[in-house]
């Protein structure tokens, strides 16, 4: 890949991972419709450990908080809010983590298709739009008042992010903002629970990456460095006005695109 290609696709996967845009989606269009050449593996791999980065060191000090509270639980016994809430964000991450090992190839293989892009693209936009208008009326919960339930149920629209053009970040919201959540906290829980879903991702494709023969260092790490900080500027900017611009405007331009899209598809 040439320079302009490496920061493009870079800032794509950084200003994209968790925004509810979807990240996959948009990492495939440049070869779909410009024509450019696929990014590769270890490309794909070093802008997720980017977005893995960025998302860990804005949240280090809650991460740290949960961590400590959660390893303490395990010799006290002893439940905390943040030892409950390191538990929640592991069991959130199991259904797609299972669903991921299952139907990873098959989804790879018949799914990742400019016209699924576009139709998940506006499907999910407007379910997004639908959940956005009723935590209006609904929103009564905080992170720290998360339950098992709930925590299943986000855990369990967190696999149909495997389908291009859906959006995990933009499904998990959609899943907590529905379940009661306001939407500083279905932000901020969408995060954590993509640490741990990133992680296993990147481990997952590194063993791919494995039979490869060759790899571009330089390119890695200009691509890592790129969408880090992007996702870094991303995640606290989208945090900093999420309660005041609400999720509309994801909304709008979800369905901008994927109507684009359709039409660049049939005509």
């Amino acid at each position: 890949m040439d320079i302009i290609h490496i920061i493009t696709l870079a800032l794509i996967q950084g200003l994209t991972e968790f925004l509810p845009i979807s990240s996959s989606g948009h990492l495939l269009l440049p070869s779909g419709i410009l024509g450019w050449p696929d990014q590769g593996l270890a490309f794909d791999i070093a802008v997720h450990m980017g977005t893995l980065l960025a998302v860990i060191f804005y949240f280090r000090q809650d991460i740290f908080s949960i961590s400590r509270a959660w390893l303490t639980s395990l010799y006290k016994r002893e439940q905390t809010t943040n030892s409950q809430l390191g538990w929640y964000i592991i069991l959130a991450a199991i259904p797609a983590g299972i669903m991921g090992l299952l139907f990873n190839e098959l989804i790879e293989t018949h799914l990742r298709t400019t016209i699924v892009i576009a139709l998940t693209t506006i499907f999910f936009g407007l379910l997004l739009g639908w959940a956005d208008h009723f935590s209006q009326s609904s929103a009564k919960y905080e992170i720290s008042q998360l339950t098992i339930k709930i925590v299943l149920i986000i855990g369990c629209a967190q696999m149909l992010a495997l389908v291009p053009g859906t959006s995990r970040s933009g499904i998990t919201i959609t899943a907590a903002l529905f379940c009661g959540l306001n939407r500083e906290s279905a932000a901020r829980f969408s995060f954590l629970i993509a640490i741990p879903i990133i992680l296993l991702s990147g481990c997952y494709k590194a063993m791919e990456l494995m039979a490869s023969s060759f790899v571009n260092w330089g390119d890695l790490f200009i691509g890592f460095v790129i969408s880090a900080v992007s996702a870094f500027i991303c995640i606290m900017y989208f945090m900093k006005f999420i309660n005041r611009i609400g999720m509309m405007p994801f909304v709008i331009y979800r369905l901008i695109l994927g109507v684009g899209l359709l039409i660049w598809c049939f005509f």
